[in-house]
């Protein structure tokens, strides 16, 4: 299914229908490892339904547990077209493992992950120790023991990334191994067989 026929499609939920979330789809404009609009003319503010009914509960969960917080959406719906420049962007640069490869297909491009982070009451950013898309081993959520032991990463840096897992957990997420701000909703397998993928 192309990404320009997703608002007739029953099992996609824009984001702007979800309460308590902020929403700066980086690929839409130049803050990314790109560093351009990758989007261009795309609505790309969409999940499936499942995904975006997870971070309903997600939301619902951040607002009980830390009052004032709020999830910002850093990336959802990506087109597979859009993941292919990606992938093809970082040929040669020994950082592919940061990107899906788009032989198998990237689970954002079924509307079934995400891209987070969380806002603090004041509405900037809480540090997280990395930025988002940043391709160093400081954000690998794996090594988080190591970095805090040596100092690269801070306590508070973890209390942010944790408050972040946990509230992804509620929503029903898993978060990967070298990402603190990616997310699935359901196993990647049953994803790529089951669902539909937007080009």
């Amino acid at each position: 299914m192309r990404c320009e026929d997703i608002p007739a499609h029953p099992h996609f939920r824009r984001l702007s229908s979800i309460r308590d979330v902020a929403v700066d789809l980086r690929y839409a404009g130049p803050r990314n490892f790109v560093g351009r609009d990758l989007y261009g003319t795309l609505d790309c503010a969409w999940l499936h339904q499942l995904a975006a009914d997870g971070l309903e509960r997600t939301a619902a969960c951040l607002a009980a547990e830390a009052p004032g917080h709020r999830v910002l959406v850093l990336d959802a719906l990506r087109p597979h077209r859009v993941q292919v420049l990606l992938w093809d962007f970082l040929d040669g640069t020994g950082l592919q493992q940061y990107v899906a490869d788009p032989a198998r297909g990237s689970i954002h491009s079924f509307g079934m992950a995400l891209d987070v982070t969380l806002l603090g009451p004041d509405g900037n950013e809480l540090d997280m120790g990395s930025g988002f898309d940043e391709m160093t081993e400081v954000s690998h959520p794996r090594l988080e023991s190591a970095h805090l032991a040596s100092g690269v990463l801070t306590p508070t840096h973890l209390r942010h990334r944790e408050l972040l897992r946990r509230v992804m957990a509620a929503g029903g997420f898993n978060g990967i191994e070298m990402e603190w701000w990616h997310f699935d909703m359901l196993d990647r397998q049953h994803v790529r067989q089951h669902f539909i993928r937007v080009e």
